[in-house]
């Protein structure tokens, strides 16, 4: 897998307004996208650090995976996502490396994103996402 560079840390949260807030007024960043992803069932918020970029997760359904997560531990660090070249190979990759996939395809992440993520099993506890940029089509 070729990894480029650490693209995300995901933060689960409660309030996306709340928290907003908090990284605008105590760390200075400015939030530049909000955006929702109703196939993860999020409502997400994105701030530059750096090359890196700080996601917090609002779930928008007490079900879906963030929702389940803040209910069993609470709001905190959820996943931390890598940037590959080549997202299909990376989940190739993982998978003949004997990582358990959450994804076996892509798919539609936020920022333009597609994903695909490692199971926690696979990954001594992390939660791990592989990400590549979408290809815009002219």
């Amino acid at each position: 897998m070729k990894i480029s560079h650490i693209e995300h840390i995901g933060i689960a949260v409660a309030d996306l307004k709340a928290s907003i807030k908090i990284y605008e007024e105590v760390f200075g960043l400015k939030c530049y996208k909000i955006e929702e992803v109703p196939g993860q069932k999020v409502r997400t918020a994105f701030f530059k650090v750096g090359d890196t970029k700080i996601e917090l997760l609002e779930s928008t359904d007490p079900e879906g995976p963030v929702g389940k997560f803040i209910e069993k531990k609470g709001e905190g660090l959820h996943h931390i996502a890598f940037a590959v070249e080549d997202i299909k190979e990376g989940i190739a990759d993982a998978i003949s490396q004997g990582a358990q996939m959450i994804n076996q395809e892509p798919v539609k992440g936020a920022d333009d994103m597609l994903v695909a993520f490692l199971h926690p099993k696979s990954t001594r506890g992390v939660l791990i996402e592989i990400c590549e940029k979408e290809k815009q089509v002219m």
